[in-house]
């Protein structure tokens, strides 16, 4: 068993640049307190809840405090650097987003921080998990709490894939009978998965995450991944026949009509919603395995659809197949297959398109972790954590190196998913694999390294209650 004895560098993700002073060591104690500057007071607020919370006792903001927060302009926009010494502890960002991942490496360390200084910068500018809520619904207090999780790892942004076939979960104003008929009881697969956001209950979630530097990404799926849509209107279906509500996991059956007028009226109004929801820069629509519609009617679908979100201010982005079609320029490419090549991502990476990498049988974490996992799939292959860990985003598609890439996200799909519990069992500890993929320099990471880090968090996920996966690889304190 390791010894947990803490070094200045034991965070995840892994820092830029440590440089430890080995004399020196900063301790929170009762009567410890924060000061900072103005224009951060929101994050001050979040780092003296926090470190209540950790230690017992109150780190009450004001003058004199030994912990103080400011920005220095100098550096990147998510930026920071953490002094500790044996007297106080400053953390500066390029920006308040750049100071609050400064504070998730403080509260890594608290409450005994040892001496040094790290200075750090983000990898990638997108550093993305997604959450499933069509195929399993999850409420938005779910969803906020599982915000809550992820920014200890300095990921910025939350995919929610908010329509499927088994379900529909965002209200649509016009469109009652989306949320009604196909976010009611039996939906989602095995019909185990009831429930739908409010419009209010989406405001929630997006000013939560954006209290936390955090951006939600919605994807509405289409034109394939619609049952749940047809089977709310049938008029959205080629004959105007009802379809029946679908709870197996079956991908590819369903499609909304190219040549049908009424398919791009509702389109608009979902995407216009959607938009005037997110304040966010991107919207997500889909347009993976739509195996049951013809190229020619992709083709037309997608000249038509794809440049709405710009029509609303939004930057699109489409899981890799829209890269088949000519592009808007803005628009993102995610990359999730498991082949060694892609000729179309390529093309659009050399046309000046930017690519998020979300290779399946790297960051899925849907898939199972070895052959006796109870949930998840194994289409892609077993992903343990080092499987997650060992990898690096720019060598992974000729024709797509780093220049191209904006970022890394690990997907979470719910199809086996019935609770928060197994959520964070699928997540814990490969989400941390991967943020230390997106966010620190490729020369910075080692596995072994990475393994006693991550084993560090048993403990504190053991008092949290979080349903973690025990990985054999990972030599968890006992």
């Amino acid at each position: 068993m390791r010894a947990l004895t803490k070094q200045l560098g034991d965070v995840i993700p892994v820092p830029a640049s440590v440089r430890p002073i080995t004399d020196a060591t900063f301790t929170i104690i009762r009567g410890t307190g924060l000061t900072c500057e103005p224009e951060v007071i929101g994050v001050a607020e979040f780092l003296s809840d926090a470190l209540e919370k950790a230690t017992g006792h109150p780190v009450p903001i004001g003058p004199g405090g030994a912990i103080r927060l400011g920005l220095d302009p100098s550096l990147a926009a998510e930026g920071y650097t953490l002094e500790i010494t044996a007297d106080a502890v400053t953390v500066r960002g390029g920006t308040p987003q750049g100071l609050f991942w400064g504070v998730q490496t403080l509260l890594q360390l608290a409450p005994d921080l040892p001496g040094g200084v790290i200075e750090d910068a983000p990898r990638y500018e997108y550093r993305g998990a997604m959450l499933d809520l069509a195929r399993h619904f999850f409420t938005a207090d779910e969803v906020k709490a599982h915000i809550d999780q992820l920014v200890q790892f300095k990921i910025n942004h939350l995919h929610l894939h908010l329509t499927d076939d088994q379900g529909w979960r965002l209200e649509i104003p016009g469109w009652p009978r989306l949320t009604e008929v196909s976010g009611g009881p039996g939906t989602g697969v095995d019909g185990a998965g009831p429930g739908f956001l409010t419009l209010d209950d989406y405001a929630g979630i997006v000013a939560y995450a954006a209290a936390r530097f955090v951006t939600i990404v919605p994807e509405i799926d289409m034109p394939g991944h619609v049952n749940a849509a047809q089977h709310a209107y049938p008029s959205l279906t080629a004959d105007g026949q009802p379809v029946p509500q679908r709870t197996d996991a079956e991908v590819g059956y369903s499609s909304l009509v190219a040549g049908k007028e009424e398919t791009y009226a509702f389109v608009e109004d979902v995407i216009r919603t959607v938009a005037d929801l997110t304040p966010g820069p991107y919207l997500h629509i889909g347009g993976d395995e739509c195996l049951s519609t013809p190229p020619g009617d992709y083709r037309t679908f997608l000249s038509r659809v794809l440049p709405l979100p710009g029509k609303y201010g939004k930057r699109v982005i489409g899981w890799h197949e829209i890269a088949a079609v000519e592009l808007p320029e803005n628009a993102i490419v995610q990359y999730w297959r498991i082949e060694a090549a892609d000729e179309n991502t390529a093309r659009a990476a050399l046309d000046g398109r930017r690519v998020i990498m979300a290779p399946a049988d790297r960051t899925y974490l849907d898939m199972k972790y070895d052959a006796d996992t109870r949930l998840g799939l194994d289409w892609a292959g077993l992903v343990d954590v080092r499987r997650s860990y060992d990898w690096d985003p720019a060598d992974r598609l000729p024709g797509v190196g780093e220049e191209a890439l904006l970022g890394v996200e690990a997907p979470l799909w719910s199809e086996t998913l019935r609770s928060v519990a197994d959520v964070q069992y699928l997540t814990f500890p490969r989400l941390p694999a991967i943020a230390e993929v997106a966010w620190s320099p490729r020369a910075a990471r080692d596995w072994e390294s990475f393994r006693g880090r991550v084993a560090a968090f048993g403990p504190r996920w053991d008092a949290a209650g979080v349903a973690y996966h025990r990985a054999p690889e990972i030599d968890w304190p006992r």
